[in-house]
């Protein structure tokens, strides 16, 4: 993200991933930080969640998304997809439903 040099904002490390079957929970990534730098009387109007595009990525962008919803902050996710450069033949099946359901007209 800063070698791109197109984002102005600031981060909030979250420090891993939900993960229940292994005692992982909103108290262990902190969660309760996150809750605190949005929350009023901040002015935060948007939230960029970057998780992994794995099960517990997934289910820990949807959390955040679910809490920070009463706030009235937006909340967005990274797009994702097929990289720059890279080979159809090489992408597994995921990275192409991805790549294939955030599409945009030309």
């Amino acid at each position: 993200i800063e070698r791109a040099r197109s984002f102005g904002g600031v981060y909030h490390v979250l420090n891993g991933a939900l993960a229940p079957l292994d005692g992982i929970g909103p108290d262990d990534i902190k969660m309760k930080e996150l809750i605190a730098r949005v929350s009023p009387p901040a002015v935060v109007r948007e939230v960029i969640i970057a998780t992994n595009a794995t099960v517990e990525g997934e289910a820990t962008a949807l959390y955040i998304a679910r809490v920070l919803k009463p706030l009235g902050v937006k909340t967005t996710r990274l797009a994702r997809g097929l990289p720059a450069g890279g080979d159809l033949e090489y992408s597994d099946s995921a990275t192409l439903t991805s790549a294939l359901s955030g599409r945009r007209e030309l």
